[in-house]
């Protein structure tokens, strides 16, 4: 009983030394990306460097590229609007409701994203508040913005291929690629738009949300 009470007792500490480690691994990484958006702001991505950005945070330039192994990483790491979980999303709908997975897809991932902020300990204006600096980053650099396109590309072509599908066309073909842009880029204007002003409530993005989705179907219904 006392070895069972002594193994215990270590792989207990084990847990919660590990724990301990990715915590402090995760303020390492907030740091870091706290530090660059504000010299991003200050004196212009192009012009800043990686090691100004480590000098910031306090830590070395090598924890930096541990973290963020390229200088734009530190912008586009994290976002949870990944194409791998809306194509995992769209894989397990039932058939012809591509629309209805892509908005559940959203108010999860938003849900998800709040319960994250709220979790962290940090103000949420202030989160909502970063949030707004690195969107006005990525809109006043062709390359960052040209990466944060290639990005909406991605998840164009899975709407447009699930589509494709519910409607009898190829992927390719117009009616699917044409509602599938309208998607992504109504979904993108929401916080384009929004992350310049003070931090809307849940219930407030997922209405947004919706109608951005009802003018897509408006339009197949239409066409």
């Amino acid at each position: 009983m006392d070895c069972i009470i002594a193994l215990d007792g270590k792989v207990t500490g084990m847990i919660a030394n590990d724990g301990r480690r990715e915590r402090k691994k995760a303020q390492t990484r907030a740091r870091i990306q706290d530090a660059a958006l504000d010299l991003f702001a200050s004196q212009g991505y192009r012009e800043t460097t990686i090691a100004q950005i480590a000098a910031r945070a306090d830590v070395a330039t090598r924890t930096v590229t541990l973290h963020f192994p390229a200088k734009d990483d530190l912008l586009f790491a994290d976002d949870p609007f990944t194409p791998e979980s809306l194509a995992a999303r769209l894989r397990d709908r039932p058939p012809g409701s591509t629309l209805d997975a892509v908005r559940e897809w959203m108010h999860a991932t938003m849900r998800e994203l709040d319960e994250r902020d709220r979790a962290s300990g940090v103000d949420p204006a202030h989160i909502w508040q970063r949030r707004a600096l690195r969107a006005d980053l990525l809109m006043a650099d062709d390359d960052l913005r040209g990466r944060a396109r290639a990005g909406y590309r991605d998840l164009e072509l899975l709407i447009a291929a699930a589509l494709g599908d519910d409607l009898g066309h190829p992927a390719d073909a117009l009616l699917p690629r044409l509602a599938a842009v309208t998607v992504v880029t109504g979904l993108r204007e929401i916080y384009v738009t929004r992350e310049g002003r003070a931090r809307p409530e849940m219930h407030e993005l997922a209405g947004l949300v919706d109608e951005v989705l009802a003018f897509a179907e408006a339009g197949l219904r239409t066409a």
